[in-house]
């Protein structure tokens, strides 16, 4: 079983309706790259207030994420979107911190 990796950030509310339209037209070459990377199963979900809520499955979360950070694509896409976060420092995908898996049922 590929390991599961949740995480949460924030947004800003205010450009909660720009920032699902960008996801509703993720670049293909980004997702390209995430599937390269061995992102698998990635879901973003998003609260009223701006929490925003990640999922995925990989085999390693620390090596999916320097296989993206070491693509032109993913760059380009972290730039694109940092307008959209609040709270932060560096990236938002630098900001990705697994939460502690409590619980999972088989």
């Amino acid at each position: 079983m590929s390991p599961r990796v949740c995480f949460k950030l924030r947004i800003n509310p205010a450009l909660a309706e720009e920032y699902k339209e960008r996801h509703a037209h993720v670049w293909p070459e980004m997702q390209d790259a995430l599937r390269a990377a061995g992102w698998r199963n990635y879901s973003l979900f998003l609260e009223k207030d701006g929490v925003l809520t990640g999922y995925l499955e990989c085999d390693d979360f620390a090596t999916a994420q320097s296989l993206m950070a070491s693509t032109e694509i993913n760059a380009k896409w972290q730039e694109s979107m940092q307008k959209f976060f609040v709270g932060i420092e560096g990236t938002p995908d630098e900001a990705m911190v697994p939460l502690e898996e409590v619980f999972h049922l088989d």
